[in-house]
Formats: structure tokens, sequence, C-alpha cells
């Protein structure tokens, strides 16, 4: 499966950003789609997943209540909404697939998008 990543540029806190990951090669249903980050000189880190069956979501608890992730009924696109965003938001936002649940460290992620950057002015 093949992952790109959108939607990402300058928002100033307290705004809002949606960032889309187009699957192609496969469908999103079949994987736990999920969103990292990376801010400059840090480690990736979870953001947010998605499991394929059911629907199930589980967040990061820097961003529950501010992000949701979620799929449109084709399947193609798996969207982040970010609201409330704070400057410790700005990061490289990156899309991944995984076959494995509840799994927050990037190594369980076979799958990955080029990443895309969101700014959060103070």
């Amino acid at each position: 499966v093949q992952l790109q990543a959108s939607g990402g540029g300058l928002v100033q806190d307290g705004g809002s950003l949606r960032l889309s990951c187009a699957v192609s090669g496969g469908t999103s249903s079949s994987y736990v789609m999920a969103w990292f980050r990376q801010g400059q000189g840090k480690e990736r880190e979870f953001v947010a997943a998605l499991r394929g069956s059911g629907g199930s979501t589980h967040y990061a608890a820097s961003v529950e209540g501010r992000f949701v992730i979620s799929r449109d009924d084709t399947g193609n696109t798996v969207s982040l909404q970010m609201s409330s965003l704070e400057p410790e938001d700005t990061a490289i936002y990156y899309c991944a697939a995984s076959r494995a649940w509840l799994r927050t460290t990037a190594s369980a992620y076979n799958y990955w998008g080029q990443g895309t950057l969101v700014t959060v002015s103070s």
C-alpha cells in the first residue's frame, strides 16, 4: 500500500487544520491507519490511530479531545482534523499503516507517507 499525506501549512495558535492521507494499492479498511508526528530535534511520536475493522480510534493524551481521525466512505482517504492547535503541535506529520492494532511505536508500522509540515504560530 502507498500513502501520501497532504494538507499541512501555517496556522495561528488556536486554529484548525485538516490533514489527508491518500491510500493507494489497497484500502485503508484493511489496515490500522495512524498519524505520527516529529518535531525538530525530537523523536517521532504517535498521534492517533484508526482500526480497519469496527472503526475504533486511539489518541495520544496530548491530542485527545482536539484531534479526530477518520476515514471517508471509499476507504481511500484517511483524515486528521486538528483543532485548538498549539505551538507545541508544530511538526512534520506522517500517515502510516500497520496490520496490528493499538501499537503506538513507529517500528510497528510498515508503510509510511512522505510527511506534511504543520507550523503553529504563537
